[in-house]
């Protein structure tokens, strides 16, 4: 069976910068699953395993605007303080991540990261860390299979790992 949309794919893969420096890869024995069409890998890794089958081997680079895309400038803030809830301005660090509202369309939600403090500004950003990046990536298939309905329902595969 080849990899296309509505059917459940197991990769091991790595993935780097196009200088060759390692920015994740699937643990020994832990193949990643994704259901292919779902939107649960970057646009164009999911564009070059569809048609591929179990044993193949991908290697593909994949440039910004098909991967996280390109640096958004009004998702790079400075905040005051005074806009987080009082209990948690003492608490407030580098690294911490909160969802709220993009600035500019209402609508749609954004993971934000702190990335410091500045006087009384929190410095944060809802751009991915690897926005405006072209990533390598090295994959072999393992499995690919038909999703289940209830598969399909969710959104996402239900392995071993699954919590449903």
């Amino acid at each position: 069976m080849q990899i296309a949309k509505d059917t459940v794919a197991r990769i091991h893969y790595r993935v780097s910068s196009l200088d060759g420096q390692c920015i994740d890869e699937s643990a020994p024995g832990r193949p990643l699953s994704f259901l292919c069409g779902a939107g649960q890998i970057i646009v164009g890794l999911e564009e070059a395993l569809v048609g591929k089958q179990a044993g193949d081997r991908v290697e593909v680079e994949v440039p910004p605007e098909r991967a996280y895309g390109l640096r958004d400038p009004d998702l790079d803030l400075a905040v005051p303080i005074q806009a987080f809830p009082p209990e948690l301005r003492g608490r407030l660090r580098a690294g911490m991540q909160f969802s709220a509202p993009h600035p500019r369309r209402q609508q749609e939600m954004v993971v934000f990261t702190i990335h410091g403090r500045r006087g009384d500004e929190i410095l944060i950003s809802g751009n991915h860390p690897l926005v405006g990046m072209a990533l390598r990536f090295e994959v072999t298939v393992e499995s690919v299979r038909a999703a289940t309905a209830e598969e399909l329902a969710h959104g996402h595969p239900h392995d071993e790992d699954c919590a449903h």
